[in-house]
């Protein structure tokens, strides 16, 4: 197998990654917007995740800048 083949392997590979991918993109929408109801607004739940996750994300930016502090000194 020569190199060209390699790499039209590993192309046809990504592309089908990518689709799978895609696909799997569409499901997670679709039940996204199962979860929002007939109200068109996400549920009790989803929210409660979503703040959760800020939550996640501040605590990992404040140890970052503290982190920060301490080498800077």
């Amino acid at each position: 197998m020569g190199i060209a083949d390699q790499f039209k392997d590993k192309a046809q590979e990504l592309a089908d990654q990518a689709k799978r991918k895609q696909g799997e993109g569409r499901e997670s929408h679709e039940g996204r917007e199962r979860t929002q109801g007939a109200s068109g607004r996400p549920s009790k739940t989803s929210q409660q995740g979503r703040d959760r996750a800020q939550q996640g994300r501040d605590r990992v930016r404040d140890a970052a800048d503290d982190t920060r502090e301490r080498f800077d000194r």
